[in-house]
């Protein structure tokens, strides 16, 4: 058995053709997808980078595995304590190690563990490689890495390759020489209107219209795909033209991986997965080139499964990322662990039988914001605890069949929407507090060491001189009194 896993950083399924994006930004991956199963609604259960991928290796939602942020106690997993044995249990079940119990020997080319200092995401790998730029590497520094592990191992059989690329993520950084595909072509969508836009560019927060490097607007001559600021309708275009020249740069790049399967004879007994940690706000909540909310635009990730004899088609059921663990593990006959938080679909891979889905789901961000989210039926119920200096209502609420770039708050008239949102993530709360190893929610772990990581009290005053010094000083304002910290004489 041979398993490859293409991990897409920060790649949102509507940018994808086979998820009817009408740009062509994904013609190598839509081949795979036409071979297996596209899964429309499927999610990180916690956002963004390092939660999503610490929920998906360990096969444990957030609440659980401790790593909900990107900076304090919430950036790492909790210690075991007296209870550990010589090996800590939470590393022999996660994903590499129930590879390895199946035998298959286990590789990952990513730079990812180096980047969040989260060093068990190679635990149970028999071979890892780290090109060292720590996410600021272009995928023509790992293509080589890949090709050569192929030819490495073209006689092999019963292995696993984690291959991760980071171009769709910011800044944007595909070579000058792969030019501007989508120069010439019109935008899947035009929703973004003058009118909107005035507003957008009012709006305070970290990577708003203003301040696409966090908190600042400032330009980067090292990279020229990356504006630090939007002027216009006409950068906006720009803005997403070069993020889906991210995207297709890393398809171009994936689909020579895909040719030397084929080449070697292998591909049609390869098992393929394509997914992604988190999506990309492009406007949505007014926000730019950014991950840091618990949104529909975040949350929701490609999952394309392409099983040598498996079930080909769409499924629509409401799916978490923490459910591939125990469906890999089914697909090769491992038993089940009681850690994990995941369901298993094997049976609709298998074609054997239903895999149903979940009635709802709860999304958490606590490394820009502190949010969580319930997604159900056709809404997403977003409340907010921390806004990470954006002025977001304590709830919204969106028709996402209806409004799929999230414009209306619909709150203020469904209050009993709310109230069914609001349930669903304090039931789920008291539900996985009941069985989790610390006595504290993670997310008020965050809360009480001053907020999350990338709007935290220590850069507070920072970021209101920002504001006052470009045009929003009612937006600082309102900010020191929703966080009760006046201006200093």
């Amino acid at each position: 058995m041979r398993i490859l896993y293409l991990d897409i950083d920060t790649l949102r399924p509507d940018h994808m053709g086979c998820y009817g994006y009408s740009r062509n930004t994904t013609p190598n991956l839509d081949k795979v997808a036409k071979e297996g199963i596209v899964f429309e609604n499927c999610y990180c259960s916690d956002a963004p980078c390092l939660p999503s991928r610490a929920a998906l290796i360990s096969g444990k939602l957030g609440i659980h595995n401790g790593i909900v942020g990107h900076g304090g106690t919430a950036a790492d997993r909790p210690l075991v304590g007296a209870r550990r044995d010589f090996q800590d249990q939470t590393e022999r079940d996660n994903l590499f190690f129930t590879l390895r119990k199946a035998g298959l020997y286990t590789a990952s080319i990513s730079t990812f563990a180096e980047r969040h200092s989260s060093w068990w995401f190679m635990a149970g790998t028999n071979e890892t490689h780290n090109v060292g730029g720590q996410g600021g590497e272009s995928g023509e520094e790992v293509l080589p890495v890949a090709l050569d592990w192929l030819e490495r191992n073209k006689a092999c059989d019963n292995w696993f390759l984690h291959l991760h690329v980071w171009d769709p993520h910011t800044p944007y950084r595909a070579p000058a020489e792969f030019g501007d595909p989508f120069e010439d072509v019109p935008l899947h969508s035009n929703w973004i209107t003058e009118e909107i836009f005035a507003e957008h560019l009012k709006k305070a927060g970290p990577h708003s219209a203003q301040d696409l490097n966090g908190g600042h607007g400032d330009d980067n001559p090292q990279y020229p795909r990356y504006p630090g600021n939007l002027k216009n309708l006409a950068d906006v275009k720009r803005f997403i033209d070069n993020y889906d020249c991210g995207i297709r740069y890393a398809d171009h790049l994936l689909g020579q991986i895909l040719d030397v399967l084929k080449q070697q004879g292998i591909y049609d007994e390869t098992a393929i997965i394509i997914s992604s940690d988190h999506g990309e706000n492009m406007g949505e909540l007014g926000l730019y080139a950014e991950h840091g909310t618990a949104d529909n635009i975040t949350h929701r990730i490609p999952m394309v499964v392409k099983w040598p004899g498996g079930t080909k088609g769409k499924d629509t059921e409401l799916r978490y990322n923490v459910d591939l663990l125990p469906t890999i593990a089914d697909m090769l006959s491992v038993p089940a662990s009681k850690a994990w938080d995941g369901n298993s679909y094997a049976a609709l891979l298998q074609g054997n039988g239903e895999s149903p889905g979940r009635e709802s789901l709860v999304l958490s961000q606590q490394a820009h914001v502190c949010q969580r989210s319930a997604r159900f039926g056709d809404w997403i119920y977003i409340r907010t605890i921390r806004d990470g200096w954006q002025l977001f209502d304590d709830e919204m609420l969106f028709n996402l069949k209806d409004d799929p770039h999230e414009q209306f708050n619909l709150a203020a008239k469904h209050p009993e929407l709310c109230a069914q949102g609001a349930k669903i993530i304090f039931d789920w709360q008291i539900e996985n507090m009941k069985t989790a190893t610390s006595d504290c929610d993670p997310m008020w772990t965050v809360y009480q060491e001053g907020g999350p990581h990338h709007a935290n009290d220590r850069d507070f005053e920072y970021y209101m001189r920002r504001l006052e010094t470009s045009g929003r000083v009612d937006s600082a304002e309102k900010l020191r009194v929703r966080y009760n910290r006046p201006k200093q004489a």
